[in-house]
């Protein structure tokens, strides 16, 4: 079945819950997406992510996106909606470019709003609020993602995200963000583990690939080692390194606080 069948129905409301907003002066968003295979959602990858951003001057949220028994598109829709909300400042006004930052399963999702498809992007629009423009968003941050549906992939995630169309390989293949890459995909920044046991570090290898391929500008960071879900990774060492980096690279984008170079 291809990608464009899937839509029918009406939109479901964007639960996207807001932090408090930086006091400083501050440029752009950040929606962020946990991680937990498309079965839950991790608190300490939405709460304390956008209380982290918030502290750093990044104005965010988290988005309690659906999950099993809810199948693709539904989770998808509700992440291009999101951006489209923010951007026309339904969620208060949003002054600069709008990124997602997504662990896991959560990394997939924003995989693929990263790479949304014309088809995808004209069926939520169709759909959506008068004043709404729906668009990719103009830049990612993709933690130990899920990209692959196909190869040493996730069982969990593609099983929860697609239920009776798990074994149809070439959905599951539409799904797999590296082969959604095209020339007008966002910079990426992108971390893994290299013996992260859960996603194999070759989601981010090949998602950073197929960017390069396409000339798409990112920053990948392999980390020795460190254990599957670790969230802002504190008192890790090494991989605690994300955070600052990450905080650098937003900036350098034209989110977070201004004049903060």
């Amino acid at each position: 079945m291809g990608l464009a069948g899937l839509y029918a129905g009406t939109m479901t409301p964007t639960p996207l819950t807001l932090a408090p907003r930086p006091a400083a002066d501050h440029r752009g968003f950040v929606l962020v997406l946990p991680g937990g295979g498309y079965a839950h959602r991790a608190e300490h990858e939405s709460v304390d992510v956008v209380a982290w951003l918030s502290e750093h001057g990044v104005a965010s949220g988290y988005l309690d996106y659906a999950i099993a028994p809810e199948r693709y598109p539904t989770a998808l829709d509700q992440v291009l909606t999101a951006l489209a909300e923010l951007r026309a400042g339904v969620h208060g006004e949003v002054t600069g470019p709008v990124a997602v930052l997504g662990f896991s399963a959560g990394g997939h999702l924003a995989g693929t709003a990263l790479t949304a498809t014309p088809d995808e992007l004209a069926a939520v629009q169709a759909r959506s609020a008068p004043g709404l423009t729906v668009a990719r968003p103009d830049a990612a941050v993709l933690c130990y993602p899920v990209t692959s549906l196909v190869r040493t992939p996730h069982v969990g995630s593609r099983e929860n995200l697609l239920g009776d169309r798990a074994d149809d390989a070439a959905l599951a293949a539409g799904l797999s963000t590296e082969q959604r890459v095209d020339a007008a995909t966002a910079p990426t920044f992108l971390w893994h583990t290299a013996d992260d046991e859960t996603v194999h570090v070759s989601h981010s290898l090949g998602l950073a690939a197929a960017l390069g391929d396409q000339g798409v500008p990112y920053e990948l960071h392999v980390y020795p080692t460190g254990h599957h879900g670790l969230g802002l990774a504190p008192g890790s060492g090494t991989v605690e390194e994300w955070t600052t980096a990450s905080l650098r690279w937003l900036r350098e984008q034209g989110i977070g606080p201004v004049g903060d170079d």
